[in-house]
C-alpha cells in the first residue's frame, strides 16, 4: 500500500516504548473526511508494529457539530473509554479542563510547530492539545470552463456571481442540464459559520464578535455580504446547498457539475484523484473579496490531537500523539490529502513541493486565515456560533432579509453575554 511506503522510517523519529513495555488498548476518537480514515488506519498499522500497542478508531459524523455534541457527553461523563480526541481549532477552551498539559510531554519539540497553531491550543499557559494539521479555504474553479468562455478567475463575490451565471446558463444551453455555478457549505452547522465568516469580513462587515468581545455583527457591510449570498439560491447554487457540508459540495463538484466551489484544503487532493471528472481541469484561489479596499477571507481551520486526564493509558497516548504528529507522518498527509502541516519544515519538504505543490503556496494563506470568535468568547463560543448560523440560515432561505435576522441575532447575543463572556 502506497501510504506504509512513507512510514517506513517514521517511527525512527518518535519515542515510544520499548516491545517490552507492558502494551495497552487505546481508542482515538477521530472525524471521517476523504481519504482521512484510510490513512489513519495505515499509520495506527505502523505505531502498533512498532510499539506493540493496539489501536482503535472510533469514528464521527460528518458534522463538527455533532462530533462536539458527543464529546462533551463523553468528557461530561468523565468516561476513559476515549484516550485521544481529534479536536477542532476552534475547541480548546471550551474542553481544557478535561485534557493532561501536553507541554511538558512534548518540550522537545513545540518549537519546531507554526508558532499560531500552537497558541490556538494554549489556555492559560496549558497546551490542550498538539497541532495535527491545519486548513484554510480555497476557492476552486473550472479552469478549463473559464477558457473556453474568456473569463477569468473572480477578485470579488459580485464577479464570481455574474461568472458563475454566464458559464452555468451556457453550459446547461449545451446539453449539462446539472451544472451550477457555485457549491459552499449552506447546512446550518459549522460549516456555515466559517463560510458566512468570510463572507462578512470580505465585505468589510467585522468578526462577528471582535477580538474586545465587542458584538459587532449586525451592521450594513455584514447585511450586504449575507444578503448576497441569499440571491445565489436557486440561481446558481442549487436549493439543495442550503443541508450541503464539505462532502455534499465536493460532490457535485467533482463529478463536473459546479464551475465553482468554496473548500478547505482535503479537496483538492481528492479533486486531482484518477477517479475525479475534474481532474486536470480545475484549480484554485484565494476567496474572492467584498470589492473596494476589502480583503478576502479565509477562515482558520485545522484538527488536533489531545489526550483525555481520564485515560488510564496516558503514557502511550501520548506517544501515539507525538507519532502522529512526525515529520513523516504529516508530510505523508500532506501529500496524500493535501492537508496543511503543522510543522513548518514540511512545507519546504523537496516531495511534498513536487508532489503536492498547492500545499506550500497555500502557507501564507494558513498564516493570516481569521480565526472564529472562540477565545474572545470562550465558553460561550458554540453557542455563539450556532446563533449566528441559524441567522444565516434564516436569511439563506428566504425567511427574513440579513438586516432583520442580524438585528434580532444581535438581541441574542447581548442576552448570552450578559455582563461579560
Amino acid at each position: 500500500m502506497r501510504i506504509r511506503n512513507f512510514l517506513a522510517c517514521a517511527m525512527a523519529s518518535v519515542a515510544l516504548f520499548s516491545m517490552g513495555a507492558q502494551a495497552a488498548e487505546l481508542r482515538i476518537v477521530h472525524g471521517s473526511v476523504g481519504k482521512d480514515h484510510e490513512m489513519l488506519r495505515a499509520h495506527l498499522d505502523t505505531f502498533e508494529a512498532n510499539s506493540g500497542h493496539t489501536v482503535k478508531i472510533v469514528s464521527m459524523p460528518e458534522s463538527t457539530t455533532d462530533q462536539f455534541g458527543q464529546y462533551k457527553l463523553w468528557l461530561a461523563a468523565q468516561s476513559s473509554d476515549i484516550d485521544v480526541y481529534r479536536v477542532d481549532v476552534i475547541w480548546a477552551s471550551q474542553i481544557a479542563t478535561h485534557f493532561i498539559d501536553l507541554a511538558p510531554h512534548v518540550a522537545d519539540i513545540i518549537d519546531q510547530f507554526v508558532p499560531a497553531a500552537v497558541e490556538s491550543q494554549t489556555v492559560n499557559g496549558k497546551l490542550v492539545a498538539l497541532p495535527m494539521f491545519l486548513g484554510a479555504p480555497a476557492l476552486y474553479y473550472r479552469k478549463d470552463l473559464l477558457d473556453k468562455y474568456s473569463e477569468s478567475v473572480p477578485a470579488t463575490w459580485q464577479q464570481l456571481t455574474v461568472t458563475a451565471k454566464k458559464i452555468q446558463d451556457a453550459e446547461r444551453a449545451a446539453g449539462n442540464d446539472k451544472m451550477w455555478g457555485f457549491v459552499f457549505q449552506g447546512a446550518a452547522y459549522e460549516g456555515l459559520t466559517c463560510d458566512a465568516q468570510e463572507w462578512v469580513a470580505s465585505f468589510g462587515g467585522g468578526r462577528i464578535v471582535e477580538l474586545d468581545g465587542t458584538i459587532s455583527i449586525n451592521n450594513d457591510k455584514a447585511a450586504e455580504a449575507i444578503d448576497l449570498a441569499a440571491s445565489w439560491i436557486g440561481t446558481i447554487a442549487p436549493e439543495g446547498v442550503l443541508s450541503y457540508k464539505e462532502e455534499d459540495a465536493r460532490g457535485v463538484w467533482q463529478t463536473g457539475n459546479a464551475v465553482f466551489m468554496r473548500n478547505w484544503n482535503y479537496a483538492y487532493a481528492l479533486s486531482a484523484g484518477d477517479d475525479s471528472a475534474v481532474k486536470g481541469k480545475f484549480a484554485v484561489s484565494i476567496l474572492p473579496s467584498g470589492g473596494g479596499d476589502n480583503s478576502s477571507a479565509a477562515t482558520l481551520g485545522g484538527w488536533h490531537l489531545g489526550v483525555t486526564k481520564y485515560s488510564k493509558n496516558q503514557d502511550a497516548a501520548i506517544a501515539l500523539v507525538r507519532y502522529l504528529n512526525s515529520y513523516d507522518v504529516q508530510k505523508d498527509r500532506a501529500i496524500l490529502t493535501s492537508r496543511p502541516p503543522t510543522l513548518s519544515a514540511v512545507y519546504t519538504d523537496a516531495e511534498v513541493m513536487e508532489k503536492q505543490p498547492f500545499v506550500p503556496l497555500w502557507k501564507p494563506v494558513v498564516d493570516n486565515a481569521l480565526p472564529r470568535p472562540s477565545i474572545a468568547t470562550k465558553r460561550n463560543y458554540n453557542e455563539v456560533s450556532k446563533e449566528f448560523w441559524s441567522a444565516v440560515h434564516a436569511t439563506l432561505s428566504g425567511d427574513g432579509t440579513a438586516s432583520v435576522n442580524l438585528a434580532k441575532l444581535e438581541k441574542k447575543l447581548k442576552r448570552l453575554k450578559g455582563a461579560g463572556w
